[in-house]
């Protein structure tokens, strides 16, 4: 199989994992083309004679009990020339090696249908072995292993179980022996500070009940129990090859009252304190985005799915003492801007943690116009902050990896990071969560939420898109090659949902403004039926597979949309979304689409410049406008100072983008989420359009659009820049190129050009 034609210009030959995982771990320094399809450790001995273990006092897993410790001490009777810790905690884990952190990555481990699929971690443990007496220690939560969520079924998920480790320390010898230290009934085990912990609503920490020195080798742990033996999740254990989740940065934080705190940036994270206290002082750590008008914390709109005894809370209870106590927790992430202290003593300090996957930026865009980049900081911020392991809808209410979501931004996404690695291990959850029939849920992983509401053919064309991106924008064809026979499977599904080659069942154009023209469900359902033959026919072709019987039922499905939906070069429905539907998908004939096109910029303009889509149509909006010369009208739709429009919400203090264009369209009359990136496309206009840059299955297309009332774009992707005024463009770049200026086609040889803006050399 091919890498594609791409290869050079993604990366310089080291595979992604190489760098991003961590301690590059050799045991998955596997071929390209067989990534992520072990169903085994390849050595084919990892974890073989280990046993799952946990609390031996743990039978009652169904209510709450305080994180487990558990460790195991062993002596090293020689120098060591390497040491490798292979380990697996559910739901998350924290591993010492004689006192240090084993490594610099936070929950751990990854979120997949545990029943399915398993992901442990390596590290690279060497510098902290030592000759004589050694421990190895680890701390438990639940995350969405034990996860007492109703509202998505996760309590009654199938895999739901008590927290549990497998682990293996595997030691080379300077004199080439080896030897392994594996999980086994000879661990110890006790109960931690951690009382209570979920993935979504917080923690509770008595500082009080902390062992002092016990990840040491030195501590005495005769008054410690046996760990006991137990069931494991059911899934297969494979490698995590995807970039880990990391603290990436600390933000100050500026107190603007007495008990609130601002930190000036909405984030994924959480809040670490630097306190003195008395023994016993309870302070409370409350999360939220939003302030009422009075300027109190309102976090309600983002507790509705939330049960336990925090709600976007974190407790701390001080031991008390001379010294300074520090906290930051381990088995939650919030999503905030502002946190509520209550009960802070005179001394104490608070900062800001910004937590997610630790993605490799490749892409930047700026531009004359600041609005527009702060548009751009705000599509980077939401995109980061939603991605802990896969892609989320908001990193507090819900933290579901929603497939319309991931779709919907995965475009941008690509251009401004590192993507393959991390959405190949989500595509492998879709895999995981696909019924036999071919259907997937709506949210992945799921345990049984999904199939049968919030799903549908918008949705679900992530499992066929996001493949197709992965090779039209990073030239890598796996993805293709390993979900294929899922994606046939998706595509069966779909068929047997279709009459006359008309799909509807899905939850159509999500979030449009108040009083949006509507557009019908089976019209992007059906439109998505068809983009998905037309890709799927192009996978073919990527991996040897006979394209024809998708190219045939590509042309029957756009033949009975034509018929079904369009009157007189008319989508149905007539709006922004049904029109623009129509361009983007490729649904009209070429002498419509200058028609379509003008109707739908004045559109536009009748509704005073503003755009009237959920995230379906914004998706469209912004090709079918650029793409046939009504660029300035798109410019004019971002940057309305009034709702519904992105410049609202930049203008009205939004550090990410919204989930709903008026930030006060509710759920039981709760304002909706401020961090979501399903309405993302507007960062790819950015790079797209603005700056011009287009990766496609032919090759590198550079088609910029030059907007009045913008000055200049600077853009970089990977190794390619462009940079446009209004004297010329400027291109650097690693490959043959298309240059696409005033109806003129140049052929660009990989390097540096300056070009007049009518593409004179």
């Amino acid at each position: 199989m091919t890498e594609g034609r791409f290869a050079q210009y993604r990366h310089s030959g080291n595979h992604p994992a190489a760098n991003r995982h961590s301690g590059n771990c050799p045991a998955v320094n596997l071929p390209a083309e067989i990534h992520h399809s072990q169903h085994c450790h390849p050595e084919g001995t990892l974890f073989h004679r280990a046993k799952w273990i946990s609390r031996s006092a743990m039978e009652g897993w169904n209510k709450e009990v305080p994180a487990p410790l558990l460790r195991r001490r062993f002596s090293v009777a020689a120098p060591v020339r390497s040491a490798w810790l292979h380990v697996c905690g559910l739901g998350y884990g924290v591993y010492w090696i004689n006192g240090a952190k084993a490594t610099e990555d936070v929950l751990i481990t990854p979120y997949t249908k545990y029943d399915a699929t398993v992901l442990y971690s390596s590290f690279d443990v060497t510098s902290l072995i030592r000759q004589g007496d050694n421990v190895f220690a680890a701390m438990l939560g639940n995350g969405f292993y034990n996860d007492i969520t109703p509202t998505w079924n996760s309590a009654s998920s199938t895999w739901r179980h008590h927290p549990k480790l497998i682990m293996q320390l595997s030691l080379l010898f300077a004199d080439g022996r080896e030897e392994t230290i594996l999980s086994d009934s000879s661990f110890v085990t006790a109960e931690g500070p951690v009382l209570f912990n979920h993935a979504r609503c917080g923690e509770i920490y008595d500082a009080r009940l902390e062992r002092e020195g016990w990840t040491t080798a030195a501590y005495d742990d005769s008054g410690w129990e046996r760990a006991r033996i137990c069931r494991g999740p059911g899934g297969i254990l494979k490698p995590a090859l995807h970039p880990p989740i990391r603290v990436t940065g600390t933000l100050t934080a500026r107190k603007i009252s007495g008990s609130l705190y601002d930190l000036g940036q909405n984030i994924s994270g959480w809040a670490r304190i630097r306190v003195k206290g008395e023994a016993g002082r309870e302070i409370s750590l409350t999360y939220g985005e939003l302030l009422h008008p009075d300027g109190t914390l309102d976090n309600e709109h983002i507790n509705k799915f939330n049960p336990g005894p925090v709600k976007h809370r974190d407790l701390y209870i001080c031991k008390g003492g001379e010294q300074d106590e520090e906290y930051e927790p381990a088995f939650v992430y919030h999503g905030f801007r502002y946190v509520e202290v209550g009960n802070a003593p005179e001394e104490f300090q608070l900062e800001g943690r910004v937590v997610h996957t630790d993605l490799q930026l490749i892409g930047d865009f700026q531009c004359s116009d600041e609005l527009l980049n702060k548009i751009h900081q705000a599509t980077r911020w939401s995109t980061l902050t939603n991605y802990h392991g896969l892609p989320t809808d908001c990193p507090h209410r819900e933290q579901n990896g929603w497939t319309g979501d991931a779709l919907l931004s995965a475009e941008q996404s690509l251009m401004n990071y590192e993507m393959e690695e991390a959405y190949l291990k989500w595509l492998l959850d879709i895999r995981d969560a696909q019924r036999p029939n071919g259907q997937i849920p709506g949210i992945v992983p799921a345990s049984s939420w999904g199939y049968n509401w919030g799903s549908g053919p918008a949705w679900d064309a992530a499992l066929i898109h996001l493949p197709y991106y992965l090779y039209t924008m990073t030239g890598s064809g796996r993805a293709i090659y390993l979900l294929w026979e899922s994606m046939e499977k998706y595509m069966a599904f779909m068929d047997s949902m279709a009459e006359d080659y008309i799909v509807d069942f899905g939850l159509g154009d999500w979030c449009a403004p108040p009083g949006a023209q509507k557009c019908s469900s089976a019209v992007t359902d059906t439109s998505f039926y068809y983009a998905n033959a037309r890709i799927m026919a192009r996978c073919a072709r990527v991996i040897g597979q006979d394209p024809a019987r998708y190219e045939e039922l590509a042309a029957h499905i756009r033949e009975a949309f034509r018929c079904r939906f369009l009157r007189d070069g008319i989508v149905e429905g007539g709006g922004q979304t049904a029109l623009a539907c129509g361009i983007y998908q490729g649904l009209y004939e070429a002498a419509e689409i200058l028609l379509a096109a003008e109707r739908l910029a004045r559109l536009v303009e009748e509704k005073g410049n503003h755009i009237d889509c959920g995230i379906l149509g914004t998706k469209f909006i912004f090709s079918a406008l650029s793409d046939n010369g009504y660029a300035e009208t798109a410019y004019r739709m971002v940057t309305n100072p009034t709702m519904p429009s992105y410049a609202y919400w930049i203008n009205s203090g939004m550090t990410t983008l919204c989930e709903d264009w008026s930030m006060t369209a509710s759920y039981d009359g709760k304002t909706t989420s401020l961090n979501h990136h399903m309405f993302s496309e507007v960062d790819m206009w950015f790079y797209k359009h603005l700056a011009g840059i287009r990766l496609t299955e032919e090759g590198l297309v550079i088609k910029p659009c030059f907007v009045d009332e913008i000055a200049w774009v600077k853009a970089r992707h990977r190794e390619l820049e462009v940079d446009w005024d209004q004297e010329g463009i400027r291109i650097m770049t690693p490959r043959e190129a298309i240059l696409q200026l005033e109806g003129k086609r140049i052929i660009l040889a990989p390097g540096e050009h300056r070009l007049s803006r009518r593409g004179q050399q």
